[in-house]
């Protein structure tokens, strides 16, 4: 049996990509801060799918995090066949006025840690000549995005890193592939503290599952990268190449500014 390791495994789409996975009979390694949820999801998905499954309570935002998780991958003598960077997250706002800390940390969580775990795991991968590793991005990272920027920002090093590594492993056996979902129904947009009338207007096009689904079976064919979502989200990813840049800027930044009253 194969084993994934899935980062933000407690919610959302690492929840859904770690009961998806057990289904087809994977072993998983559960990696989030949540030690409550990570132990009941490990609970309900070892009594279903008969699979083994080992958390990691960890926030991989603290210093020396992605080592713990490497050590305690290690130490329960696993390989791990599927490494998921799904961890990440996204809070609204003028940059200037937001907290400075929680800025840094959007770029220590989202970058620093799958840039850490990556380089840990695809060295064994390699050595193999076997592995695969998701990296999850967002639409976001197609063009600049006013009052989203850091995340924005992250999200497009994602794409632009985990195509590198693509082009860098295929001849070593190792799949590499970056995942681009559109607005999804999950609670992102209430834990990145949009406006609720700004919320409303989002429209909610995949599902996790969904997400999840056509992620794999984008790895599965060999594809660098999938657009997951609708018509409209394959538009807007497209959207920087065919707008000029101060135009797009404007009517993105007058889209995503919170109405006063």
């Amino acid at each position: 049996m194969s084993t994934a390791l899935i980062t933000g495994a407690s919610d959302g789409i690492g929840k859904v990509f770690a009961e998806e996975l057990a289904a087809y009979n994977t072993n998983l390694v559960l990696v989030a801060r949540s030690e409550g949820k990570l132990n009941q999801l490990a609970k309900q998905l070892q009594e279903k799918y008969k699979v083994k499954v080992d958390i990691v309570v960890k926030d991989l935002t603290e210093t020396g995090a992605t080592n713990d998780v490497f050590d305690a991958v290690k130490s329960k003598g696993l390989t791990i066949d599927l490494l998921i960077n799904n961890a990440g997250f996204a809070e609204y706002g003028d940059f200037a006025e937001k907290d400075e800390e929680r800025q840094v940390k959007i770029v220590q969580l989202n970058i620093l840690a799958l840039v850490d775990l990556t380089h840990k795991f695809l060295q064994e991968m390699r050595q193999r000549r076997s592995g695969s590793i998701i990296n999850v991005s967002s639409l976001t990272a197609f063009q600049p995005m006013p009052y989203l920027s850091v995340y924005a920002g992250s999200k497009a090093f994602i794409v632009s890193f985990s195509q590198a590594l693509w082009a860098e492993n295929r001849d070593y056996g190792v799949r590499v592939l970056v995942t681009c979902p559109g607005p999804v129904e999950t609670d992102f947009l209430a834990k990145a503290k949009f406006p609720p009338a700004l919320a409303a207007r989002t429209n909610k096009i995949s599902t996790a599952q969904e997400v999840v689904r056509e992620s794999l079976k984008a790895l599965e064919r060999g594809d660098p990268t999938v657009v997951i979502g609708g018509f409209s989200t394959h538009f807007i990813s497209k959207l920087s190449s065919l707008v000029p840049r101060k135009i797009l800027l404007s009517l993105l930044a007058k889209q995503f500014k919170a109405k006063t009253v």
